[in-house]
């Protein structure tokens, strides 16, 4: 274990190495806030292997499905800063044409960023199939070579047909995050990453955050190796040549604005811990948060259960009313198992771990419940804050445009 050790928290480490023993994952991370402090970072290693680095506090894993928060997050930027409106269309905003000989949906004319943001915009990948790994037969339909391009996914998504009506039906949906990221480049006048980083990472001093790469030589110097039990063709070339999963099974490039990111515990607990205090939020202003939180369009505030889970912009939420609300996301592609939770009392975490599947077949999803459980017997919480240890130490000098010293 690596990183600061508190004594009055050692119940994570507990939860974390008995976790890991169990399904024999080789590498996580936990980072713990309470209040806005960060109270515990962790890094934590189980391998023998001299492939695997020791993880410490701030190494990078990818984080899988924990980007749509962040995706989220930029697109809200945007609205607040008046360049976009949730109420948009998507096709007054991207060029979307189908492959020659095809028709869009004809309803694919009122899908908007708040039906994307709420997974609302129609696709259904339980009654299809999800475009984000369906590489081959995009490339096979097309008549083009591997790799395919995002470029390409939206193409031949756009000849097909809708499953649902836009704005009716909650279906998650990464297609339509990869939506996202193509229009935060439009409007931004930037990549998708550049804008990222500039108006949501840096003004909260985090640094480390980086578009992954897909081949394992293209893995940083900080970044965990994954690892999986399941191999499959290669979706980088056309050779058919069987890579393990979690180096060419599917193209994380393509994934960028969904699953695409590489992050640090500490960085993502940052960015969830900014939202505590609307009022003071450097990214975000009280009535963005309250939009990022608030109900989806397909569920009127009459028709709410309070203690149900929804799906807001970017987060599933379960609010009991009077304040008491928790929110949260999950990730998981081969070797990543990824979740972020933010606590009504004050509490956020991130764990990430370098696998999701293991000979044990035991359930990698407990570790919900087990890190609920390992906060709620703490009895006395240490005051101190690490951020300060963790975080870039510059200075964000917003009105300049970047980075002070």
């Amino acid at each position: 274990m690596t990183g600061a050790e508190s004594l009055v928290l050692a119940g994570f480490d507990s939860t974390m190495r008995s976790f890991m023993q169990a399904r024999n994952i080789p590498g996580a991370s936990l980072a713990l806030t309470r209040n806005g402090k960060l109270v515990l970072a962790r890094g934590y290693t189980f391998s023998n292997d001299s492939e695997d680095l020791t993880v410490e506090p701030g190494s990078l894993f990818r984080v899988a499905s924990l980007v749509k928060p962040i995706t989220a997050v930029a697109v809200l930027r945007l609205v607040q800063d008046g360049e976009l409106d949730l109420s948009a269309k998507l096709a007054d905003l991207l060029d979307l044409a189908p492959p020659t000989g095809r028709s869009p949906d004809p309803l694919l004319g009122t899908i908007t960023l708040r039906h994307l943001l709420q997974h609302l915009g129609g696709w259904d990948r339980d009654l299809t199939f999800d475009p984000q790994f369906h590489d081959s037969a995009i490339a096979e339909e097309l008549g083009v070579s591997l790799p395919i391009s995002k470029a390409d996914i939206a193409t031949f998504m756009t000849g097909k047909l809708l499953d649902h009506a836009p704005g009716a039906t909650y279906a998650y949906c990464n297609y339509g995050y990869s939506l996202l990221g193509q229009v935060i480049e439009q409007v931004a006048g930037e990549s998708y990453e550049a804008y990222v980083n500039r108006r949501v990472f840096q003004p909260l001093r985090v640094i480390r955050p980086a578009i992954a790469r897909t081949r394992p030589e293209h893995r940083l110097m900080n970044e965990v190796r994954y690892h999986t039990q399941h191999s499959s063709q290669s979706v980088l070339e056309d050779c058919g040549q069987t890579v393990p999963s979690c180096y060419g099974g599917w193209n994380i490039e393509n994934m960028d604005s969904h699953g695409g990111w590489l992050a640090s515990a500490v960085d993502l607990v940052r960015l969830a811990s900014a939202f505590d205090d609307p009022a003071s939020s450097p990214v975000l202003d009280p009535a963005s948060v309250a939009t990022m939180y608030g109900l989806p369009e397909n569920i009127a505030p009459s028709g709410y259960t309070p203690g149900d889970w929804y799906y807001a912009c970017g987060w599933a939420v379960r609010d009991w009313g009077d304040g008491i609300r928790n929110t949260w996301h999950t990730g998981s592609l081969d070797g990543t198992h990824s979740l972020v939770v933010r606590r009504w009392d004050g509490l956020d975490w991130c764990v990430l771990f370098n696998q999701r599947d293991d000979a044990s077949v035991l359930s990698y999803d407990t570790i919900d419940g087990l890190l609920h459980d390992a906060a709620d017997a703490v009895t006395q919480w240490p005051d101190h804050d690490l951020f300060d240890d963790h975080l870039s130490p510059v200075h964000i000098c917003e009105a300049e445009g970047g980075l002070a010293e």
